[in-house]
């Protein structure tokens, strides 16, 4: 009986150990708070734009190769210059014709149209685009210091 009250008591303080200690962890950061933007709930405005299929149909696959090379290096450009913090294609069709989506990091809805406009895919009408003002975690860009270290390839 006394071992089981001492195996009992030493998990309950292991437990407890624990818990303290991953509370500890996540402590609130005000410095890391404010160089991301965030609200007291740690959420800021975005913009999310849904890139369409577009008016333009492209039968030339050489062509369309090169629309998607310029597009894949217009979203790196952008990317890299801190303006989108997530961008991605859509694997199924879907009723909107919703082909991909960015999130810009800026409450802006007209400067996020002068930068959808300089993807070649746009430009050639095989994309469309709709902007949504968004709020989310403003530690989403936050992701993005860490995706080179697990991609072996960029497509």
């Amino acid at each position: 009986m006394k071992q089981k009250f001492i195996l009992i008591f030493s998990l309950f303080v292991a437990i407890f150990s624990f818990a303290q200690e991953q509370k500890e962890a996540t402590k609130f950061n005000q410095e890391l708070a404010t160089k991301l933007g965030a609200d007291q709930y740690g959420m800021k405005p975005y913009i999310v734009v849904m890139l369409t299929t577009g008016t333009t149909k492209m039968e030339d696959k050489a062509k369309m190769g090169e629309l998607m090379k310029g597009h894949m290096s217009n979203i790196q450009r952008l990317a890299d210059e801190g303006k989108i913090v997530v961008a991605g294609p859509f694997f199924e069709q879907n009723k909107q014709n919703f082909r991909g989506m960015f999130i810009f990091d800026t409450r802006s809805k007209e400067e996020v149209e002068k930068w959808v406009k300089t993807d070649p895919a746009v430009k050639a009408g095989v994309f469309g685009y709709e902007i949504f003002p968004w709020y989310g975690s403003a530690a989403l860009p936050m992701y993005l210091e860490h995706h080179k270290e697990i991609s072996k390839e960029n497509p």
